[in-house]
């Protein structure tokens, strides 16, 4: 005997009720015909992941509270199949007749059973997340604070115990579903992706699975929602964290798992075991994925970018025709009185590689118009980064204007270092709408690109592109290591500085030049306004600007 259980790695858009409650209908219908008996979705896949302020609006909440039993009413007709549906509840009001008053209505976290066209039960997540980019105390009331019980119910002569995302890091949650009588464990969840992070994750649920003794099941979310991506790669263990099954990275699958149950106790875990891809080639996926959802699931029609013949428009342009197709991506050279030849050369090869729409529009008139009209304002002061950064903001101009009367989104091309560092122009190179390798450091940008030119035929990033020294071509004979020191070194910095929250003194210890190591940081401090008003992008580590890093603007901490 055995019992055949689906995992539903699904991709859907926050507050897209109706088309998330079809794909999950959809999905249970497939799961169905298939054979399987029980189906898990990801956390909050009703919704979708995270909803935010959403949750606060009395009408959302109402929404998914008659989403969830419209696929219930949907999937009655799969006889002998159970759903676990992931999504915000909220239980009503409570007079305390005591006092007279109503106690505020509290908010979870949760995931429901559906069978046979009915909510047979619901669970309460206990463990809220409120680091990095989460902030689940700001919505949700835990269900062990609220004296909700742990979940375990019946298919096929098995009991199944639930617990949702943070609840399998932590020892308390798992040990009371097993408590309660579960003899598998059914994780439903939404983590969003960073490097390394499907390798932790199978570790540390590993460690579960033998900490309760249970076998454990891991529905994982798949998709772009803003600057986080989820990465899929769901998967199943067995009671000692041996790995049974695996479902692909970055894209949707229905994954069927079968379950021995010999004489009601679980035995072998039969599924297939996909690889993971290594780090390149999960960092792309990644910046594809974000750039396809949130292109696509905000309805733009495409996208432009700057192509200036250097190495992160490059890039950019690599990832946006993979995500999007070379129908839907224009690029536009604008070249100055600074611009190589070569600059030139290497963007229209690039575009004819990729087969893009390719323009170019000199700034030279409008530079020269500027700097006529503010000569009796700089008469006699040297030019400086003033000159260059109204170059930048040329460029800008003539992209948004592009993008106001087409419809495409502007891409931004500048990198985490560029962005840590402040080596970028307010209303110029940062004037867009998505920042695509915001989260992605100058050495790993090349690294990117050398990759990628493997992944085909022939390369679509000329050579030279990679190999000539960057330059924001602003002034003659310019080069970035005019200004920063190199980029192994600044990366390195970054990393231990932003990313690890090390102290000076410790980078410094480490062996890194004390002088780089306090311009750099100085840099990173200094440039905090420039950051806050930066667009989006996508996050690829597990500390990103953004979501993850909220330092004031105004501060005098040094250390």
């Amino acid at each position: 005997m055995s019992v055949i259980v689906a995992l539903a790695q699904i991709n859907v858009t926050v507050g897209d009720l109706e088309a998330n409650a079809k794909k999950i209908v959809d999905y249970g219908r497939r799961a169905h015909a298939a054979g399987a008996q029980l189906l898990i979705t990801p956390e909050l896949s009703l919704c979708g992941y995270p909803p935010e302020d959403l949750l606060l609006r009395p009408a959302f909440m109402q929404a998914c509270d008659a989403a969830l039993q419209g696929i219930a009413a949907e999937l009655a007709g799969c006889e002998g199949l159970s759903v676990v549906v992931g999504h915000p509840f909220q239980k009503p009001a409570q007079r305390d007749l005591r006092s007279k008053s109503w106690a505020v209505p509290a908010r979870f976290n949760a995931a429901s059973v559906l069978q046979g066209g009915q909510v047979l039960l619901t669970y309460c997540k206990r463990e809220l997340p409120n680091y990095q980019v989460f902030d689940e105390r700001r919505y949700f009331v835990s269900g062990r604070d609220a004296g909700e019980p742990a979940a375990v119910f019946e298919v096929g002569g098995l009991s199944f115990g639930l617990n949702i995302c943070e609840d399998a890091w932590f020892d308390e949650p798992a040990r009371a579903a097993k408590a309660a009588g579960a003899q598998v464990l059914c994780v439903l969840n939404a983590s969003p992706f960073h490097v390394g992070k499907a390798e932790e994750r199978e570790q540390r649920m590993a460690e579960r699975a033998r900490d309760v003794g249970l076998p454990l099941l891991y529905s994982h979310l798949v998709g772009g929602q803003d600057e986080v991506v989820f990465d899929g790669a769901s998967f199943a263990l067995d009671a000692r964290g041996e790995l049974a099954a695996r479902a692909p990275m970055f894209e949707e699958a229905l994954t069927l798992l079968e379950i021995d149950a010999d004489g009601g106790a679980v035995g072998e875990i039969k599924g297939q075991v996909l690889p993971l891809p290594g780090l390149e080639a999960q960092v792309w996926a990644a910046l594809v994925t974000g750039v396809r959802d949130y292109v696509g699931k905000n309805g733009f029609p495409g996208v432009l970018l700057g192509l200036s013949g250097g190495i992160d428009s490059a890039l950019v342009l690599a990832i946006a025709v993979d995500a999007l197709g070379a129908d839907k991506v224009r690029t536009v050279m604008m070249p100055s009185p600074y611009t190589a030849d070569i600059s030139w050369i290497d963007a229209r090869d690039m575009a004819e590689r990729l087969g893009v729409r390719y323009d170019e529009m000199s700034i030279s008139p409008m530079f020269d118009a500027f700097t006529s009209t503010l000569a009796d304002e700089f008469k006699g002061l040297a030019l400086d980064a003033t000159e260059e950064n109204i170059q930048a903001r040329v460029r800008g101009t003539l992209l948004m204007a592009l993008s106001n009367k087409f419809g495409a989104i502007v891409l931004t091309t500048g990198n985490k270092s560029e962005m840590a560092t402040g080596y970028c122009t307010l209303y110029g190179d940062m004037a867009g709408g998505f920042a695509v390798i915001k989260d992605v450091a100058k050495t790993l940008v090349f690294r990117l690109a050398r990759w990628r030119n493997t992944q085909g035929p022939s390369p679509v990033i000329p050579e030279r592109i990679i190999t000539r020294p960057p330059s924001a071509e602003l002034r003659p004979d310019q080069t970035d290591q005019d200004s920063l020191p190199p980029y192994e070194v600044l990366d390195a910095i970054l990393a231990m500085y932003m990313e690890d929250d090390c102290a000076i003194a410790d980078i410094v210890a480490a062996g890194y030049p004390q002088a780089d190591v306090e311009r750099v940081t100085r840099l990173i401090k200094i440039n905090e306004y420039k950051r806050r008003q930066a667009p989006i992008g996508i996050r690829i580590t597990h500390r990103a600007f953004g979501r993850d890093w909220r330092y004031p603007i105004t501060s005098k901490f040094r250390a």
